[in-house]
């Protein structure tokens, strides 16, 4: 059976710039919420992660329930926040904020990260979450993911390009990190972390190999491990670790699978009134 989100490669272009081409001619609205206010939910959550394919800090996850007049955002572009500079995204974060019902985020370090895998750390992040909401939902809507909340969920593909409150959520976690990210660069300055964010780029790979990981790197994920001198080949399999290359936001990562406990570092934003 032929795959309903298969992605056309044409000839002399990459699959992950394919995948850019096709989003960008998406359209992100509030039709998924309109569609579940006819079936009677009221308090719909869009929820989303960042950070996932990093190879640095922690993944972050944001829950947004907006009101039901949305047009100011779609006015102002709110689409997936890595379709989106910088600028656009501040100026988005602020707009969400001061209009969101309920508005929430939740980090999850690297240390659970490679406890527990990627995986199942952003599953933590937006349960988390959703936990913080000054508002109990009754429907969450997440970027192709269901977690562990007694709620009816929708799992959208491609949420963060196609439903305004998923966008709302991958925005505010996007700011959200890239600020911790600033902050961080300042403790570890040899990494460059203002620029690329704890992504897998040339420049962080360099600096790795030039100065081996720091505390707050993901000392499961390959390119870390390969560069960390404290890591034994021998330590690696007893944990559990194959070190497998996985692609995710177009960057490899590494994946174990645990059922540990959650020990995270969460933020709570006040909520707001419509």
């Amino acid at each position: 059976m032929a795959s309903l989100f298969r992605i056309p490669n044409p000839a002399g272009v990459t699959k992950a710039t394919a995948k850019q081409q096709m989003l960008k001619q998406l359209v992100c609205t509030n039709a998924p919420e309109q569609a579940l206010r006819y079936h009677g939910y009221r308090q719909i959550a869009g929820v989303d992660e960042v950070g996932r394919g990093a190879l640095f800090g922690p993944v972050v996850a944001a829950a947004v329930i907006l009101p039901e007049k949305t047009g100011v955002l779609s006015r102002m572009g709110l689409t997936d926040s890595k379709q989106l500079t910088r600028e656009q995204r501040e100026k988005l974060d602020r707009k969400i904020r001061s209009m969101a019902l309920a508005c929430a985020i939740a980090e999850v370090d690297a240390e659970t990260i490679d406890r527990v895998n990627i995986y199942q750390a952003s599953r933590m992040a937006m349960l988390l979450a959703v936990q913080q909401l000054g508002i109990t939902p009754d429907h969450l809507i997440i970027d192709a993911m269901v977690i562990d909340y007694p709620c009816a969920q929708t799992k959208l593909y491609y949420g963060d390009a196609l439903c305004l409150s998923i966008a709302a959520a991958s925005v505010v976690a996007k700011v959200h990190r890239d600020r911790l990210c600033r902050e961080l660069d300042l403790q570890y300055p040899q990494y460059g972390l203002a620029s690329h964010k704890g992504y897998g780029t040339p420049e962080h790979r360099k600096a790795l190999t030039e100065h081996g990981p720091c505390a707050l790197h993901r000392k499961t994920f390959a390119p870390v491990a390969a560069c960390d001198p404290d890591a034994t080949l021998e330590v690696r399999i007893e944990s559990g670790n194959l070190f497998l290359d996985v692609l995710d936001d177009d960057l490899n990562t590494s994946q174990l699978v645990d059922d540990s406990p959650l020990e995270s570092r969460t933020t709570h934003l006040e909520d707001t009134a419509a």
